[in-house]
C-alpha cells in the first residue's frame, strides 16, 4: 500500500510541450513580434510612398505658383528691377531655391547666397506674352497672360463709369430674377458675370441691353486703333489681296471673367490660309503692343547645385538586407526577453503547484521572493494555508469542547440515574432539581449551538417590531438583578449621555425584542460573571447620530490585550483552567456578535486588566412610531 506522503506524487501530470506556459509565452511573444515587424513595414513603405507622392504633388504646386507669381510680376512690370523681394519671399514660404536669369544665364534674382552654381537646366521660361499661367491654375496655356494689359489699363475717371455703368447693369438683372456678381478684371474695367461662374449671362432682358456698360473707353479705342494699324501693316506685307476686309472686334469680357477686356478678335471673308494668315499677324502686332509694359524674357531655375536629388526610397538588396536583419533582431530580442520573463514567471508557479500537492495536514507556505502579481498569489496562499491551518485546529477544538460541555451534564445525569436505579439513592425532589438543572445546562448549550448553526446558514429568522430603547434595558436588568444579588453584583440600567439634539429616551429600534434580549443578557450574564462582589455592572443605551449605542461596562478583572481579539470566539475562554460552571460555554459572546450582524449593526469590546470591561453594541437607529 502506497502511503500517504506519495498521493501527490501519484496525481503528478508530466504536462505535454504544447501546453506549458513557457512555451504559450514564446509562440504568442514571436507572433506578436512578426506581426509587428509586418504591420510596422508595410506602414512604413505605404507611408514612405503616400508621403513621397504628396511631396512630389506639392512640390509640383509651388513650381507652378512660383512660375505663375514671377509671370505676373512680369505681367505687370516693364523690368525685373524691383523682383528680389518677391523671389525671396517665395524662397522662404516653399523652401526651395529660386534664380533668374537672361537667356545668356546672366542672373537677374537668386535666393541662394551669391556664387552658387545654376541647375543644369531651367525649369520654366518666364515670358507672359507667349505662355498663360493666371487663366487656369496649375498649368501653362499658349498665349498671351491676361495680367498684360498694357495701353488698355483703364484710367481711375474710366474705372468709376464702368463701375456705375455695372451696378446700373446689375440691378437690372436682379430686377428680373436674374442672379449675377461683379467681377474687375486686371485692366481695370468691372466686369457682370452668372452667379455660377459664366462669363455673362445667358438670357439677357431687353431693357438691359441698352449698350452703354459694353462701350469702349477712350484708353480702350485708342489702344485698338494702335492694333488695327499694325495689323493692316502686317497683311499689306504678307496678304496685299485681304487690304480693308479685316476689322478687329473688342471681346470686352473674354473667354471666362479672369480674361481682361478687350479682347480683339477677327471678322472677314477668305481662304482658310489667307485667315490663319491675319491671325498670325494679329498676334505679332498684340505682342509688338504689348511687349513695351512686360519685363524681358527669362530663366527660371528651381532647386540648387550640379547634382540631382536621388530617390528618397529604394528598395535595393542593400535596404532589404537591413530590412530583414531588423526583424530578425527584433525577434531575437523577443525571445529572449520572453524566455527570462517566462522563467521568473513559471519558478514561483510551479512552486505553488508542488506546495499545492502537498499532503493537506503538511499545510506547507512558499516563499515570497517578489512584489508583483506573483508575489501577491503567494502571499495569498500562505493566508489561505494559515487559515486552514486555524481553521483546522479551531474544528479540532470545537469538537473537543463540545464534546466536553456535552460530556459533564450527561456524565452529572448519567451518574444520578444509575445510583437511584441501585437503590443507593431516594429519588426525592433534590435528586429531580439537581437532574433538572443538568438537563437545562445540556439544553443551553444545544441551543446555542442550534442558533449558532442557524446564524452561519444565514437562515436565522428576525421579528422586527419597535422597540424602546429604555423598555428594553429595563426588562433586561429586571430579568438578570435577582442573579447579579446573589453573586453580590450592584446592577444598574439607564439612559446614557446623548449627543447632538437628541433629548427624551435614548431612542427606538426596528428589531427582534426577543433577539435582542438574548444578545444583552448573554453579555450581563458574563459581566456579572467576571465581576467580583461588591463590584458594579452598568447597562446604558444612549443615541449617536443615526444609530443607537448599547453598552455593558463592568468593574470585574478585566482582558489582557492579547486576549481581546479572540473574546467573540467560540468556546474561548481568557483562562482555559475554568470549568463551565465558572467560565460559561464560550459561546455567549459568539451569539451576541451573530445576532448583531443580524441586525445590522455591530459588537466590540474594549477592556485593560484591572479596570473592568466595556461591551458595545451598535445598531441602526429607527423613527419613533406614531399611533394611529
Amino acid at each position: 500500500m502506497a502511503d500517504a506522503g506519495g498521493a501527490p506524487n501519484a496525481r503528478r501530470v508530466r504536462i505535454p510541450l504544447r501546453k506549458r506556459l513557457l512555451v504559450r509565452l514564446l509562440i504568442a511573444s514571436v507572433l506578436i513580434a512578426v506581426c509587428s515587424v509586418a504591420a510596422t513595414a508595410w506602414l512604413a513603405v505605404a507611408t514612405t510612398t503616400r508621403a513621397l507622392r504628396e511631396e512630389q504633388g506639392q512640390a509640383l504646386a509651388d513650381d507652378m505658383d512660383i512660375l505663375a507669381r514671377l509671370s505676373g510680376y512680369a505681367a505687370a512690370h516693364p523690368d525685373w528691377t524691383g523682383v528680389r523681394a518677391t523671389v525671396r519671399d517665395l524662397s522662404a514660404r516653399t523652401g526651395r531655391r529660386i534664380a533668374l536669369t537672361t537667356a545668356d544665364r546672366t542672373p537677374i534674382a537668386d535666393s541662394a547666397p551669391p556664387g552658387a552654381s545654376l541647375p543644369p537646366r531651367a525649369a520654366a521660361t518666364v515670358d507672359p506674352l507667349r505662355t498663360d499661367t493666371y487663366s487656369e491654375p496649375g498649368a501653362q496655356l499658349s498665349g498671351t497672360d491676361p495680367r498684360v494689359v498694357g495701353p488698355y489699363r483703364l484710367t481711375a475717371e474710366e474705372r468709376a463709369r464702368i463701375d456705375a455703368l455695372a451696378g446700373e447693369q446689375q440691378g437690372c438683372f436682379t430686377r428680373h430674377g436674374i442672379d449675377t456678381v461683379l467681377t474687375r478684371t486686371p485692366s481695370g474695367r468691372t466686369v457682370l458675370t452668372a452667379a455660377d461662374g459664366a462669363a455673362a449671362p445667358d438670357y439677357v432682358p431687353e431693357r438691359c441691353a441698352e449698350g452703354l456698360y459694353n462701350s469702349l473707353t477712350r484708353t480702350e479705342e485708342r489702344a485698338l486703333t494702335a492694333l488695327q494699324g499694325q495689323v493692316e501693316q502686317c497683311l499689306a506685307r504678307e496678304e496685299p489681296s485681304l487690304g480693308r476686309q479685316l476689322f478687329l472686334v473688342p471681346a470686352l469680357t473674354g473667354p471666362a471673367p479672369r480674361t481682361p477686356g478687350p479682347e480683339p478678335g477677327l471678322i472677314m471673308k477668305g481662304e482658310a490660309a489667307a485667315v490663319r494668315v491675319a491671325q498670325s499677324c494679329l498676334g505679332q502686332a498684340r505682342r509688338a503692343q504689348l511687349d513695351p509694359y512686360v519685363a524681358p524674357v527669362a530663366e527660371l531655375f528651381l532647386g540648387g547645385g550640379d547634382s540631382a536629388t536621388g530617390p528618397r526610397w529604394n528598395m535595393s538588396p542593400a535596404n532589404k538586407t537591413k530590412v530583414v536583419g531588423a526583424a530578425g533582431l527584433v525577434l531575437a530580442v523577443t525571445v529572449a526577453v520572453t524566455a527570462v520573463v517566462a522563467t521568473r514567471l513559471v519558478r514561483p508557479l510551479r512552486a505553488l503547484t508542488e506546495a499545492a500537492q502537498q499532503p493537506p495536514d503538511r499545510h506547507v507556505r512558499v516563499p515570497v521572493t517578489t512584489r508583483d502579481e506573483t508575489g501577491i498569489l503567494a502571499e495569498a496562499f500562505n493566508d489561505l494555508a494559515e487559515r486552514r491551518e486555524r481553521l483546522e485546529a479551531q474544528r479540532k477544538a470545537l469538537v473537543s469542547d463540545v464534546a466536553h460541555e456535552l460530556r459533564s451534564p450527561l456524565t452529572n445525569i448519567r451518574g444520578w440515574l444509575e445510583v437511584t436505579r441501585d437503590g443507593l439513592v431516594e429519588p426525592d425532589a433534590e435528586l429531580l432539581g439537581a437532574l433538572h438543572d443538568e438537563a437545562l445546562v445540556l439544553q443551553r448549550v444545544i441551543d446555542d449551538l442550534r442558533d449558532l448553526a442557524a446564524a452561519d446558514a444565514g437562515t436565522l429568522r428576525l421579528h422586527r417590531e419597535p422597540v424602546a430603547v429604555d423598555e428594553l434595558l429595563a426588562q433586561v436588568a429586571a430579568a438578570h438583578r435577582v442573579a447579579a444579588e446573589a453573586a453580590g453584583v450592584t446592577l444598574r440600567a439607564g439612559a446614557g449621555e446623548r449627543t447632538g439634539a437628541e433629548t427624551g429616551g435614548a431612542g427606538w429600534l426596528d428589531a427582534d425584542p426577543v433577539r435582542l434580549r438574548q444578545a444583552l443578557g448573554n453579555l450581563v450574564t458574563n459581566a456579572v460573571r467576571h465581576t467580583p462582589p461588591e463590584g458594579t455592572v452598568t447597562l446604558t443605551g444612549r443615541r449617536d447620530g443615526d444609530q443607537v449605542v448599547l453598552e455593558v461596562a463592568d468593574t470585574g478583572s478585566g482582558i489582557a490585550p492579547e486576549d481581546l481579539p479572540h473574546v467573540f470566539e467560540r468556546f474561548w475562554r481568557a483562562e482555559k483552567s475554568r470549568s463551565r460552571r465558572t467560565g460559561g460555554s464560550g459561546l455567549g459572546l459568539p451569539i451576541v456578535r451573530q445576532l448583531t450582524d443580524a441586525h445590522g449593526g455591530s459588537a466590540q469590546a474594549a477592556s485593560a486588566p484591572g479596570a473592568g470591561s466595556v461591551f458595545t453594541l451598535r445598531l441602526p437607529a429607527a423613527a419613533e412610531p406614531h399611533d394611529g
